[in-house]
């Protein structure tokens, strides 16, 4: 009898180490993905905030997923952490990584005859079952969190509109009118120095449907063509972490409502424009085997406000560079 109980120790040991090590990693990861904000890049002006428009009166969400090196400050270490991050404290880091070895440490003690340290009795058995519980409770979490849809160009929290009763999406501004692509204020007029005109605005509008489309269709190839080789790893890796869900992102009937530009400029040989696009769309995320409706709407459009940034070098297309959230317009 004590040998049976001691090899279903053992495996109860296993089997808890096992099942907290890669349900940990596993919240880790939904824990980053929730925790971003915009991705890509804006070459020098990445980290800071564009310009507030009409059509995004708020402050966009930070670049947190870019491959443009962050700047040197000598800002105390708390102000350069993004936006709601919160530090990791004694069970984030070294702390959690100390107190993991020294379970995972008791852990292998015991599968090699040697037990969490002499005379642990009890002790050690409430401990082992307090483990496979906690490996239950992650499990539980991890599932129910399958359900969730990760938020990539077409997903719920990035939704594109435009404003009804214009017959073009965009307008260039008059300087000094006070009116805008959605009527911009006098005192918030667009830093444009490279003088985008009606053909580059009919682009951007085009590029919003068609990197839509492109995304809820998981046409790799096309996204490719749109989009910088950044963003396009990161619109990627998004469709491929739905693709492991067993869902995907259902994006049609994409419809610009209203723009305005938030700023352009050139540096390094190539010209950047930001703007702030509010559109519609019918988004849904839906099982791949089934088509059930996990999350969304796949028969009402929906409304969101992104600020987009795309790049282009000097008489080439433009091309989708990143993508940060904003916040919607009051009605």
């Amino acid at each position: 009898m004590p040998s049976a109980v001691s090899r279903f120790a053992k495996i109860a040991a296993i089997a808890a180490l096992t099942s907290a090590t890669v349900f940990a990693s596993l919240d880790d990861a939904a824990a980053r993905r929730a925790g971003s904000g915009g991705f890509g890049s804006r070459g020098t002006r990445t980290f800071q905030a564009p310009p507030v428009t009409s059509t995004a009166p708020g402050t966009a969400a930070p670049i947190e997923r870019s491959m443009t090196p962050r700047p040197q400050t000598t800002a105390p270490a708390t102000a350069q952490q993004p936006l709601g991050a919160q530090r990791p404290g004694f069970f984030g880091g070294f702390g959690r990584s100390m107190i993991g070895g020294l379970i995972a440490g008791g852990l292998l003690g015991m599968l090699l005859g040697h037990g969490f340290g002499g005379g642990f009795g009890l002790l050690g058995m409430l401990l082992q079952i307090a483990l496979i519980g906690g490996a239950v409770m992650l499990a539980m979490r991890y599932f129910a969190n399958r359900r969730q849809p990760s938020y990539g160009v077409g997903g719920q929290s990035r939704s594109y509109n435009m404003s009804p009763g214009n017959n073009s999406s965009f307008q260039i501004p008059t300087i000094g009118s006070g009116g805008g692509f959605g009527g911009q204020s006098r005192g918030n007029r667009p830093s444009d120095e490279i003088g985008l005109a009606q053909a580059d605005l009919d682009q951007f509008e085009e590029l919003l449907t068609q990197v839509q489309t492109a995304y809820g269709a998981e046409d790799y190839g096309t996204l490719r063509r749109l989009t910088t080789p950044e963003a396009m790893s990161y619109l990627a890796e998004e469709l491929g972490e739905n693709a492991t869900n067993g869902v995907r992102n259902s994006v049609s009937d994409v419809k610009l409502l209203q723009g305005d530009i938030a700023e352009a400029w050139r540096e390094d040989g190539h010209e950047y424009a930001t703007l702030a696009m509010r559109y519609s769309s019918i988004d849904a995320m839906v099982e791949r085997d089934s088509g059930r409706v996990v999350s969304g709407d796949d028969r009402r459009p929906s409304e969101s406000t992104e600020v987009w940034t795309f790049v282009r070098k000097s008489g080439a297309d433009w091309k989708l560079a990143a993508i940060q959230g904003a916040e919607q317009r009051a009605a």
